[in-house]
């Protein structure tokens, strides 16, 4: 009796440690099971959290590159691409949780929405600067293309003025100077002796000009004896930086037709110098004709 009784203590016993392995077992399995499902989630949510953070970059990157077009978007863009970046940074301190990640998430969709939106206008604006520049670069031709066209004219324009000038000018021709003797009875006879000169004669023809402006002209008579000295009047005129000291000046009525001047110079009861003397007849400041003579 005293053996069954302890065979059935040992049996109670053996079957009590059974049943406590077997619950171990079942724990320890569980727990094996939810560990390896806790450390898959762990490695999910890790991946997840790194693909996202690929994503991030390269929305990050896309907005890189349309500011690097500089257009009129930029502050718009900018604004986003900072949206980005605090986005990457919040995301990195994050644990990766599932509940964290989806509030990444929908925050990222919000923004690669609003990037293709700024894209989709950056295309536009850069389609339409496109045109622009094209327009641009056409109407550069034109006008540079109309500026040579412009200065080929306002070349050949100076260059008929300065013909048209030059033609307009007149020309003096055949100046010659004579000394007079004048008889009592006032005949003029010539004379090549100083002694016996009474007067000097100077003349000189205009030539016809249907181009030149018609009018007085008035022309200023330069006469240097053979001691330098100037004759007549010896009055000054300033023109400019130029000073002429002349002898006399004649004013003709021109009317485009040739036409012969005479203008006399009075010795005033002076002998003129013997030697040679120089004639020079000005246009203003502009020596238009010379010859010189001697007297002995």
């Amino acid at each position: 009796m005293e053996n069954e009784k302890n065979n059935s203590s040992l049996k109670a016993i053996v079957v009590v440690l059974a049943l406590l392995l077997a619950g171990s077992l079942a724990y320890i399995f569980k727990m094996t099971t939810d560990s390896k499902t806790m450390q898959t989630e762990l490695n999910n949510e890790k991946s997840e959290k790194a693909k996202f953070l690929i994503e991030l970059e390269d929305l990050k990157a896309t907005y890189d590159k349309a500011l690097e077009e500089n257009t009129t978007l930029s502050d718009d863009l900018e604004a986003e691409r900072e949206k980005v970046i605090n986005l990457i940074a919040d995301l990195k301190k994050s644990k990766g949780d599932a509940a964290s990640l989806q509030k990444y998430r929908e925050q990222y969709f919000a923004l690669d929405k609003k990037m293709k939106s700024l894209m989709a206008e950056n295309e536009v604006l850069k389609s339409k600067n496109q045109i622009l520049t094209a327009e641009r670069d056409s109407t550069i031709v034109v006008l540079g293309e109309q500026k040579r066209f412009n200065d080929t004219l306002v070349v050949q324009n100076e260059n008929l003025a300065k013909t048209v000038e030059k033609a307009s000018r007149l020309s003096i021709m055949n100046l010659r100077t004579q000394a007079i003797k004048v008889r009592s009875s006032g005949k003029q006879i010539d004379t090549d002796k100083a002694s016996r000169a009474d007067q000097l004669k100077v003349c000189f023809a205009i030539a016809a000009n249907e181009i030149a402006k018609s009018g007085d002209k008035m022309y200023y008579v330069q006469i240097i004896d053979s001691k330098g000295n100037v004759l007549g009047e010896k009055k000054t005129q300033n023109f400019n930086d130029m000073t002429l000291t002349y002898s006399f000046t004649t004013t003709v009525a021109y009317d485009n037709k040739a036409v012969d001047v005479c203008e006399f110079l009075d010795g005033k009861g002076k002998d003129f110098e013997k030697g040679t003397y120089f004639v020079n007849i000005f246009d203003k400041s502009e020596l238009v004709s010379k010859t010189s003579f001697s007297l002995r």
